[in-house]
């Protein structure tokens, strides 16, 4: 099951592309301010579900200190929400979000596949790009298209609230390659408080990966339990995407 979600969360970028169709990436009519995501509805969110796992995560807004906010909850479960738009990241690099977990995993390990569960996560999606792809990757794609009807996306770094303190910058996600972790939050230290970040996702992706992004790429916020069979809720008060000042 968790082979199947990682390949998903992966394959949402090209989802979000599709859907994200009719908007125009990274246009500068949308001022330096893409995203202020205060959670009054879910309207530009959509569910993301995975076969084979047939527990899913929920997320609803709710109230936090008076205001709106997204509850995300999951009891053995994973699912995640997708941003109904593409954006360039070279035009709105900067990514700011404030979150809180009720609780870490106590059998979550970054480093195993058994492991491979957090209480929050932030992805980054990035879309496949031909222009920038070496021969190699350029047929491999081809070939996956053949077989797909579509390319298949190319890479996510995703920010989580880790369960354990590893100290690493970044971790390889134990399914694939394609998908790198920055531990923003780690531990059990700062559970039932709010915690504000503030990333360039530009830079993140250079330290992750060892080279530039992809110009395209989407956002997706997800909770999951189900390798761990262990349940959690957090909440995220706001997120952010805005061009660097």
């Amino acid at each position: 099951m968790a082979a199947v979600k990682a390949r998903m969360m992966v394959a949402a970028v090209l989802l979000g592309a599709l859907l994200a169709a009719a908007v125009p990436t990274g246009v500068a009519a949308a001022g330096p301010v893409l995203l202020d995501e205060r959670f009054k509805s879910l309207d530009r969110w959509r569910p993301l579900t995975f076969p084979k796992i047939s527990r899913h995560s929920r997320y609803s807004v709710d109230r936090c200190d008076g205001e709106p906010c997204l509850r995300m909850e999951s009891d053995d479960a994973a699912s995640a929400l997708v941003l109904r738009r593409s954006f360039n990241v070279y035009d709105y690099p900067r990514l700011a979000w404030r979150w809180k977990v009720g609780t870490v995993y106590r059998q979550g390990d970054s480093r195993t596949k058994a492991g491979d569960d957090y209480p929050a996560r932030l992805y980054v999606t990035f879309a496949y790009d031909p222009d920038r792809a070496t021969m190699g990757k350029r047929l491999k794609y081809r070939l996956a298209r053949t077989v797909y009807g579509k390319y298949p996306p190319d890479s996510t770094i995703s920010y989580i609230w880790d369960n354990r303190v590893t100290g690493a910058p970044f971790i390889v996600n134990a399914y694939t390659a394609a998908a790198r972790m920055i531990p923003v939050s780690a531990g059990a230290d700062k559970v039932g408080t709010w915690q504000e970040y503030e990333v360039d996702i530009v830079r993140d992706y250079r330290l992750a990966f060892g080279e530039d992004p992809p110009r395209t790429a989407s956002l997706a916020v997800m909770i999951d339990s189900d390798d761990t069979g262990e349940s959690a809720t957090a909440w995220i008060r706001y997120i952010r995407l805005f061009r660097a000042p």
